[in-house]
């Protein structure tokens, strides 16, 4: 007898209006009971507002119709959608980090009591009972903060089962994972389906949307461009479902020049960071450093930008050996650095575009009383918002505004206006769209061309074998392996990161 699958949630003819602007137009929704569900489309295609209508946290227009397990739903509120199971795994966790693993898991069941008194007994079994059913081991004892990031997700998604989650949405939920810990969570997402739990899953890492998801829905625009099984789809197919159009991705060719590196690093060392760490980097040349997380690649890019001294080892550049005591220090030898955390890091979120924008240069905009000139700054704000193509809604507006392609165009624009020789990009294309991708890749080709050297940071490896001239893989602190562009293929390349 063939088994019966059924719907947990159906949205039909959803839309939601903000002003003039329809964010989303007749929607259609449907996720199975015991699905992956994969759900894709660019920045600000509507991903984010239908989540936060499945959610209750946002209320659809009139006419459309929400329908959990059957029972019918007009729209909505955030308690009702959180006692019928939907549960959201945030991005950035929304975990307690001074609160312990036991306390986050079971936190929602001791406020659901409403009793004033905590019953620890009950909570450290609430947390053992839900690890268990994962077959997973985390000190319940331990505080969250302490934890690695792939943990501090694992305890999230254990709050949701501790809640008994029916639904459960996760945004982003590899940005910040080894490929080891996605194969983890791949793992457990498919032993939650087997146990008849519905996942929606949110990326915009498209291998691993076709990997994972049995289904993806395609936004674009605010609408739905359709409903697929992976059977049906490839990346390139995907994108061009996602944008509109196709999107090409040609490696480098351009030729090194024999002559002096623009930076040279000669067994540099960082106890417990990385170790006896040398190569070279020429102007005009992006250099690709790639490898798993908590190889040292970070903690390296932060000793060339004068922020984590090293312990031994020597830094040249123009052939001059250099000491950097802070990052003023490589920021006078023409250094430039983009975080790898934008919006903790790179950008001062409450603060207007332009604002960001001249935070690098203050300097070239005051006029002789060391006062800051509103025109200049204005007229220098704009010249990069032209030049680098940054969408954006007016100069004052807040930089939390823009979608994350923008703010990382914002990032990359503060830093090349201080006219640096050397640019460290450590995760540029980090939890932004396939198009807004193409787009840095092509900016960080023209910075190159123009004599720039660029060391390229990345988790990906389809990334550095497209727009990368040289590949460094670091592994265990070390460096294991640099490759020329065309010694090495993306599929080679990621066995090694593996292996």
């Amino acid at each position: 007898m063939e088994e019966r699958i059924s719907h947990f949630l159906i949205l039909r003819n959803i839309n939601k209006n903000y002003g003039g602007v329809k964010a989303l137009e007749k929607v259609d929704l449907d996720i199975m009971e015991g699905e992956i569900h994969c759900l894709v489309g660019e920045n600000g295609s509507g991903k984010s507002t239908l989540v936060k209508i499945i959610t209750g946290v946002v209320k659809p227009e009139p006419g459309g119709k929400i329908e959990i397990k059957g029972e019918s739903f007009e729209f909505l509120d955030p308690l009702t959608s959180f006692l019928k199971g939907i549960h959201v795994v945030h991005q950035d966790l929304s975990l307690f980090p001074n609160l312990s693993v036991a306390e986050n898991i079971a936190i929602h069941e001791h406020i659901m009591k409403k009793s004033g008194l905590v019953n620890w007994k009950r909570i450290y079994e609430v947390a053992d009972r839900v690890m268990k059913r994962l077959g997973i081991y985390i000190d319940p004892h331990i505080q969250v903060e302490k934890l690695s990031v792939a943990d501090q997700q694992l305890v999230a998604i254990c709050r949701s089962l501790a809640s008994d989650a029916k639904l459960m949405i996760l945004d982003e939920p590899t940005s910040s994972l080894t490929s080891r810990e996605v194969e983890r969570l791949f793992s457990i997402l498919r032993d939650l389906k087997s146990r008849g739990i519905s996942i929606l899953f949110i990326s915009h890492r498209l291998d691993e949307v076709l990997d994972i998801g049995e289904r993806i829905t395609v936004l674009k625009d605010g609408k739905k461009v359709g409903t697929f099984r992976k059977e049906e789809l490839d990346k390139k197919k995907l994108t061009y479902l996602m944008t509109g159009r196709e999107l090409a991705f040609v490696r480098r060719s351009k030729g090194l020049e024999k002559k002096v590196p623009i930076l040279k690093v000669e067994n540099l060392t960082k106890y417990g960071q990385f170790e006896n760490v040398s190569f070279e980097l020429h102007s005009g040349e992006i250099l690709g450093l790639i490898g798993p997380r908590g190889a040292g690649r970070t903690e390296l890019a932060l000793s060339l930008f004068g922020m984590n001294p090293p312990d031994s080892g020597r830094i040249f550049v123009e052939g001059k050996e250099v000491s950097f005591k802070s990052n003023r220090d490589a920021i006078k030898h023409g250094i430039g650095y983009v975080p790898e955390n934008r919006l903790t890091q790179g950008l001062v979120l409450e603060q207007s575009v332009k604002n960001n924008l001249v935070i690098t240069i203050l300097e070239r905009i005051l006029n002789d009383f060391r006062l800051i000139d509103e025109e200049r700054k204005n007229k220098v704000a704009e010249e990069m918002v032209r030049k680098f193509g940054i969408k954006t809604a007016g100069m004052d507006v807040a930089a939390k505004t823009l979608s994350g392609g923008n703010q990382q165009k914002v990032v990359l624009a503060k830093w090349i206006s201080t006219a640096p020789k050397i640019l460290i990009l450590d995760g540029p294309t980090m939890g932004i769209d396939v198009a807004a991708k193409e787009s840095i890749y092509r900016l960080v080709s023209k910075l190159a061309n123009e004599g720039i050297a660029v060391l390229f940071i990345s988790d990906e490896s389809s990334e550095v074998t497209a727009n990368c001239d040289r590949i460094m893989l670091m592994k265990n602190r070390k460096i294991v392996g640099v490759f020329k562009k065309d010694e090495i293929s993306e599929e080679e390349l990621e066995r090694r990161i593996k292996e």
